[in-house]
């Protein structure tokens, strides 16, 4: 149908009504403004992930500045829109100022504070001043609002709720120059590729992205980490690699892969001043060897446990595949090291080995008990793959007449391939003073459908004074974050181990820098929180209520604590 013109002349007047209110106002609607995925930890060490909030209708952010007097007006006028849609909507601040955790902490605000190390997610999201808010649409990854604290911000929210919003809605803003003074240093002098960027690759990355290696492309050159980039970026931005993202201020293991925040900028820095590939003549990248030469660190082993053959298909999701293995020992022996020699690190996600009795299973008492004692000698996960070797005048024994029992878990690579790995076992000539030992602490639970936070604890207290080594997360596709900590008698509680992004893929046997002394009558506690919302991208259904088991279609919540007596 044509409109009339007089259609068309109240059209034009109620546009230039519009366009006039706006510019009052400072007010003015655009196309829909993309964002990219990012995560932080906050003030607490808590993990917060853009895209982990689908379950909310929106994030509201504030770029904060405690030096900031607009900054600190708009934290107040955000506590009391929390009060109002706090229900529905996330609030967040981001820290632009360079704060420590401490000091964070010491702003007590209503809502998280996220330390944003040297400014990249800032960077990422065009941020201008202290005292900005961005409100998110964490579903489609894009911008409801950017602006300022004023009544325009508290009508968009009411529109979010109401379902109301799509197009980002842009205000002034009257806040404190955010200085990027890194950013314009690197773009007039960006970082060396040969000397400064590809070392960081070659040492963190490399192992896995090779030819051969568990990583899905191999950075094998300059022109691969180029046609990379933009996922690197991304990876690094939202905490999706390095894997194993453990809290680097609450933990220390060896075991903990982490790229520094210097390191990080230098890469996010050098991709976006167009990845030049400089002057150097050498290609660090270049001199990797196509592949990994698998090599027993301490020598031949004492005896090598070869493990059954499994045949991996092609496609397919996998469940866990048990296999036990006996042994030909007629006497006690004690490990004192070991290392895996994986069959084919493309297709092996993951390998425990438990040693077990004749009448037990790979469970053994788990099934039956909360907090049992076992015998574990260690876990494989892809990337270097040292040998482990137990503390001094330690090690882990095999009673006579005992056998290993392993739980592989295999991903497919789009051709059938027949994988045997072996284990190759380091005896101590003589029994040690001391029996490496682990305890599974864990509990039994019931998950709502669509619950985004369901808490879980269980503890155990100790009646010896051991020393703790190691600790291991193992929760399954829901699993959320996991923290153990010790509560002496009469004492306050202290942090040993943090993993605040829990991801299922990649959760290795964690060795702790320092071995930890628990006295007599201190408990452990493991506490964490599972996430059956639409926001975790490994749930198999939010819709599912989920309880615990040992299948990986079922949860579990167990922390594993390696130990031995130290009386």
């Amino acid at each position: 149908m044509i409109p009339s013109a007089l259609t068309i002349k109240n059209l034009r007047t109620l546009s230039a009504i519009i366009i006039t209110w706006a510019a009052t106002y400072g007010l003015s609607h655009a196309a829909t403004e993309r964002v990219g995925d990012f995560a932080l930890l906050d003030e607490t060490g808590r993990f917060h992930q853009l895209s982990r909030y689908q379950h909310r209708e929106a994030v509201v952010m504030l770029a904060y500045d405690a030096g900031c007097p607009a900054a600190r007006e708009a934290s107040l006028e955000l506590a009391r829109l929390q009060q109002q849609h706090g229900e529905y909507i996330e609030f967040l601040a981001l820290d632009v100022g360079g704060a420590s955790r401490g000091q964070r902490q010491q702003w007590e605000m209503p809502f998280p504070a996220l330390g944003d190390e040297e400014l990249l997610v800032a960077e990422s999201l065009s941020l201008s001043q202290a005292g900005e808010i961005l409100v998110f649409n964490p579903e489609r990854m894009s911008l409801y609002y950017r602006g300022g604290v004023e009544e325009n911000l508290a009508n968009r929210l009411l529109a979010v709720e109401k379902g109301e919003a799509s197009d980002t809605v842009t205000t002034e803003v009257s806040g404190c120059q955010i200085d990027y003074a890194d950013l314009a240093m690197h773009q007039q002098n960006p970082p060396d590729y040969s000397t400064e960027v590809a070392p960081i690759i070659v040492e963190n990355c490399a192992i896995c992205h090779r030819w051969g290696g568990a990583g899905p492309f191999a950075f094998d050159g300059y022109v691969s980490l180029l046609g990379w980039s933009p996922m690197v970026r991304e990876v690094l931005l939202n905490k999706r690699m390095p894997p194993m993202q453990v809290d680097p201020e609450l933990s220390n293991s060896p075991n903990a892969h982490e790229i520094s925040a210097e390191e990080r900028q230098k890469l996010i820095h050098w991709m976006a001043a167009g990845a030049p590939r400089g002057e150097g003549a050498i290609d660090p990248l270049e001199e990797i060897p196509l592949e990994k030469e698998f090599a027993w660190q301490l020598g031949e082993p004492d005896f090598v446990v070869k493990a059954p053959t499994n045949i991996v298909p092609a496609v397919g999701i996998l469940d866990y595949e048990y296999l036990e293995v006996e042994l030909p020992f007629e006497e006690e022996k004690w490990v004192r090291a070991f290392q895996y020699s994986p069959g084919d690190e493309r297709i092996l996600h993951h390998l425990m080995t438990f040693v077990i009795g004749p009448d037990e299973d790979f469970w053994g008492p788990e099934k039956t008990e909360t907090t049992p004692e076992r015998r574990f000698l260690g876990s494989f996960i892809p990337g270097e793959n040292p040998a482990t070797v137990f503390p001094e005048n330690s090690g882990v024994r095999i009673p006579a007449g005992h056998k290993l029992a392993l739980q592989f878990h295999y991903v497919t690579n789009g051709v059938e391939i027949r994988e045997t790995t072996s284990i190759g076992l380091y005896f101590a000539d003589e029994a040690p003073e001391n029996e490496v030992l682990t305890r599974a602490v864990s509990e039994r639970f019931t998950i709502a459908p669509e619950d985004p936070e369901h808490p879980i604890a269980a503890s155990y207290k100790f009646d010896q004074r051991v020393k703790l080594l190691a600790v291991r997360a193992r929760m399954n596709y829901r699993g959320k974050h996991m923290k153990f900590t010790v509560q002496p008698p009469g004492g306050d509680h202290d942090v040993v181990f943090s993993i605040p992004a829990y991801n299922y893929g990649w959760q290795p046997h964690y060795w702790l820098n320092e071995p930890r002394t628990i006295e007599p009558g201190t408990s452990v506690q493991v506490a964490g929180a599972f996430d059956n919302s639409l926001s975790n991208p490994f749930n198999p259904d939010p819709r599912e209520e989920v309880t615990w088991g040992l299948e990986s279609w079922e949860e579990m919540f167990t922390g594993y604590l390696t130990y031995y007596v130290d009386e």
